[in-house]
């Protein structure tokens, strides 16, 4: 049941940053620094069961190895980019949260060119 500890270091670190912010509130970025990075580490196993399994239905199908590499890359560069938006946020940092979430976004979208583009082959051949 991960994500009942998923859940339960979430609201702790709400209950401490709460806390925290009536005294010390320069301390709650940190406090949710420590939350986001218990949380990745503990999806981090998932995640890896999760590839290994797109791996292994990659290797059993046509599906180029090259596009599951981007894909997944694709995936962790959205993962990160909403992480480091929801800092940017939680700090009050609402200009630089809108151009790192631009940031990933292009990045993201200039990953995808080689797989938009074979979709556009495939697409070409199949039509008359």
């Amino acid at each position: 049941m991960d994500i009942i500890k998923i859940v339960g270091i979430g609201l702790i670190a709400l209950i401490i940053i709460v806390i925290i912010k009536q005294y010390r509130p320069e301390f709650a970025l940190y406090v949710s620094l420590m939350a986001g990075v218990l949380i990745v580490v503990l999806i981090l196993d998932k995640m890896g069961a999760i590839i290994e399994l797109l791996t292994n239905l990659s290797n059993k199908t046509a599906i180029n190895n090259e596009f599951l590499v981007l894909l997944i890359k694709i995936t962790g560069i959205a993962f990160l980019t909403e992480f480091a938006v929801s800092i940017c946020k939680d700090t009050g940092e609402t200009a630089i949260a809108n151009k790192v979430d631009l940031g990933g976004k292009v990045i993201i979208i200039s990953m995808s060119i080689p797989i938009i583009a074979s979709l556009l082959e495939t697409i070409i051949k199949i039509l008359p």
